[in-house]
């Protein structure tokens, strides 16, 4: 263990209320949280280095990948034993991502759980790493050559944490071309390509299908919201909170419908069509009817967050045979931020839904980038220096077991004074 409170993130142990907590309560600690995780390996060299890794993650260091880590933990013999680590090492992160959930469980699920979808994006320099491609990156808001990852978070009144993630792998890395980048970055063979979207519905059913998280409430971002065949394929049972465009399109009541007359010459038409056109969602921004409401979404630190929120309950539309026609109700929630940005969401929550829940359905979203920026800005998710494609999944596991015991110190610092 780390035997120097100065070596810890100090940074972290501010930002995150840890200040308080000895060298030895923190060693301590880490040393029972890791031994809930040596069961998961086969060889006693993996354990070795999945101990320094996780103290590394922890640490001080300016960056957080296998060689620094490696050197200052193990020393100079031990950088080539951590890249095989990485590299070659087998027969252990299934058993580590299902004891890592396992443990997340414990200490967060809920009835209530809320699942929020994203992706992340790290730029890299090189073109060689595994799924490498000049996209677009949300975290610099364009295109740059970066490798991006997609997310589930998941949140509750107890907590917050990252579940799962994988790669995503751009079209041009299934090429013939890409034959050999594919070797060389040790990419399944059995892998096909998924966008982004698809990724994120397998991994959620794949969650849900285990049971280990109940997931009541699935948010995403817009890239995800206003991808009707995403919202479509979320399993019954789960409502959506989900963010949208400003372009997206409703109803705020049912349109008559009818097959057209035929007029002319010609087939006569088949199919029945809405009489209305749908709305364009920002457009009800300038809506006197919908009036809005100045409310409390959140209580923080600093008092209360107080935003300007206008809820009504709408149909959302799907084309038909290129026509829009309206499909199920929705609740549409516009949120005014105080610097006047204006945000929108739909949600397939039932009817009865009280607006204090869709207000608390708004805040939750901000778990996932919460998780985002407390592992970038600690625990050097980043910082990742492996180019396979299993070592960059390695890598993102082994932050999240760090951000995991982040939270139990967290919760058990809470915990101990409120007796």
């Amino acid at each position: 263990m780390l035997t120097d409170i100065n070596a810890y993130d100090i940074q972290m142990l501010n930002e995150l209320s840890l200040e308080k907590l000895s060298e030895q309560d923190i060693n301590k600690a880490l040393k029972q949280y890791i031994e809930q995780y040596t069961d998961c390996f086969t060889e006693p060299s993996q354990t070795k280095y999945f101990e320094a890794y996780q103290q590394g993650i922890l640490s001080n260091l300016d960056r957080k990948s296998i060689e620094p880590i490696a050197l200052h933990f193990l020393g100079k013999k031990q950088v080539r034993g951590m890249q095989q680590f990485f590299k070659r090492s087998k027969n252990w992160e299934t058993n580590l991502t299902q004891q890592y959930q396992t443990q997340l469980a414990k200490q967060i699920a809920d009835p209530d759980g809320f699942a929020s979808v994203d992706d992340s994006c790290f730029v890299k320099k090189g073109t060689e790493s595994a799924g490498v491609a000049h996209q677009y990156c949300g975290r610099l808001g364009k295109q740059e050559n970066c490798q991006s990852g997609v997310f589930i978070s998941y949140a509750s009144t107890k907590g917050y944490g990252l579940v799962d993630t994988k790669l995503y792998l751009p079209k041009q890395w299934f090429e013939t071309s890409a034959a050999d980048k594919q070797t060389r970055c040790e990419i399944p063979k059995d892998l096909k390509f998924q966008t982004k979207n698809d990724i994120a519905t397998q991994m959620l059913n794949s969650l849900l299908s285990h049971n280990t998280f109940p997931i009541k409430w699935v948010g995403c971002d817009a890239a995800f919201g206003s991808d009707q065949g995403f919202l479509d394929g979320l399993p019954l049972g789960v409502y959506y909170f989900a963010s949208v465009k400003e372009n997206q399109y409703l109803y705020l009541s049912v349109p008559p419908v009818e097959i057209p007359k035929l007029s002319g010459r010609g087939r006569p038409p088949k199919h029945s069509r809405a009489l209305e056109e749908p709305v364009r969602i920002d457009s009800l921004v300038g809506e006197e009817s919908i009036v809005w409401g100045r409310r409390a979404i959140a209580q923080g630190t600093k008092g209360s967050t107080l935003a300007d929120i206008k809820c009504v309950r709408a149909y959302s539309c799907r084309k038909v045979n290129g026509r829009f026609m309206s499909a199920a109700p929705v609740w549409v929630y516009i949120r005014r931020y105080e610097d006047g940005a204006i945000k929108y969401f739909i949600s397939n929550a039932p009817a009865g839904t009280a607006q204090v829940v869709l207000d608390r359905l708004a805040t939750l979203r901000w778990s996932i980038e919460q998780c985002f920026l407390e592992c970038m800005c600690f625990l050097g998710m980043g910082h990742y220096e492996t180019w396979s494609y299993q070592g960059w999944y390695w890598h993102m596991l082994l932050v999240m077991v760090a951000h995991l015991f982040i939270m139990v110190l967290r919760h058990d610092l809470k915990k101990t004074a409120s007796i």
